[in-house]
């Protein structure tokens, strides 16, 4: 897999799963939606641990900058 994330796009991924979290736990999003929130901010993180986004590379996008 090559890395295909940049690191801000790594950071705003993990800010995002930690909102997601906070917002399922805290009771404010609960249901279906809240368990699918839930998921993808632990796809978010995943993905952010690995620098590569299965999505980012059927589409042909690279965030991470070239050397």
């Amino acid at each position: 897999m090559k890395k295909n994330m940049s690191s801000a796009d790594r950071i705003i991924r993990v800010l995002l799963a930690v909102v997601f979290a906070v917002l399922y736990f805290t009771g404010t999003v609960t249901g279906t939606l809240g368990i699918v929130l839930l998921v993808l901010g632990g796809v978010f993180v995943l993905t952010s641990l690995v620098s590569f986004c299965p999505l980012y590379a059927i589409v042909g996008i690279s965030t991470c900058k070239t050397a």
